[in-house]
């Protein structure tokens, strides 16, 4: 029963990092570049929550509602200020960016709510599920996050191929020139997938404090970190692959930490993402694109 258990916490861990690849696979694959700020944005989000539920004393939805709104607008608002006029600019030129975006967070987090550890109240509040004659024990957050986040993996593919904006995010991510001159407005698309995966970002950011509650302004970076790397497993740019690379990741991770060590669990985790690339450098589901010359 422990390594169902055991399992069973992989799983939900895993589906908190599908959730937040998202965020990477869906800005990667449509504005092809990597915002290695979206990590920040969770703790935006799980600071927001905090507030809103924790000081003002309301109630766990409104504090979700808060937190998806304030990093939807600062999601669009990094995107417009920090991201737009480096449109034609190089990769590392964006890159740099980014990176200087999310220590920009990460500080302003830190002169506003300071370095002291927070202690986050779950926004679940369902009861435990006992199985097994009481051997096996899911908490309700587990439950939860494995439900919020494959409910999440069907809307946003529906949204994508079902919708119009989900068919012009389609068409630039394709290509973004030839989507510009058949009437699509690239830029309005654009921070809509910042403002969907922003979005994403708090939901995941709820679901993590809730399993972990500890908040600081670095909350975000680890799982950020980790995010990418299930992002880039599953291959990048596929939101099947987000699903796959998250649970997988936080199986393996869970596992190592119960049965090898928790102090080597993410060099294994690593480890088996470079093993993956050496051998399918896309990752799982990932598609090789032709540079155009």
């Amino acid at each position: 029963m422990s390594f169902l258990s055991y399992f069973i916490s992989g799983v939900s861990l895993g589906a908190v990092y599908a959730i937040i690849a998202l965020g990477y696979t869906m800005v990667y694959g449509i504005a092809r570049m990597l915002n290695f700020a979206h990590g920040d944005v969770i703790m935006v989000g799980g600071f927001a929550i905090f507030t809103v539920v924790s000081t003002m004393g309301l109630p766990p939805l409104l504090g979700i509602l808060a937190g998806i709104v304030v990093c939807t607008v600062l999601g669009v608002a990094i995107e417009r200020v920090a991201y737009r006029p480096l449109r034609g600019a190089s990769s590392l030129a964006v890159l740099i960016t980014a990176i200087g975006v999310s220590y920009l967070l990460q500080n302003v987090a830190l002169l506003i709510f300071g370095s002291n550890s927070r202690q986050f109240t779950s926004v679940v509040t369902l009861p435990n599920l006992v199985l097994a004659d009481g051997k096996l024990t899911i908490s309700s957050i587990t439950i939860v996050t494995i439900v919020t986040c494959l409910v999440i993996m069907v809307a946003l593919t529906a949204f994508i191929n079902k919708t119009k904006i989900g068919q012009a995010m389609l068409a630039v991510s394709e290509d973004r020139g030839a989507a510009s001159l058949m009437g699509i407005d690239v830029n309005k698309t654009i921070a809509v997938t910042f403002a969907i995966g922003s979005a994403l970002a708090a939901v995941a950011g709820a679901l993590l404090c809730s399993a972990y509650p500890s908040l600081t302004p670095y909350t975000g970076s680890m799982p950020g970190i980790k995010a990418f790397t299930a992002a880039v497993f599953g291959g990048i740019g596929s939101i099947p692959g987000a699903l796959i690379g998250g649970i997988v990741l936080g199986v393996i991770e869970n596992l190592s930490k119960a049965y090898i060590s928790s102090q080597l669990s993410d060099a294994i985790v690593f480890a088996v993402l470079i093993l993956v690339l050496l051998v399918r450098p896309t990752g799982i589901l990932g598609r090789q694109i032709p540079e155009k010359v």
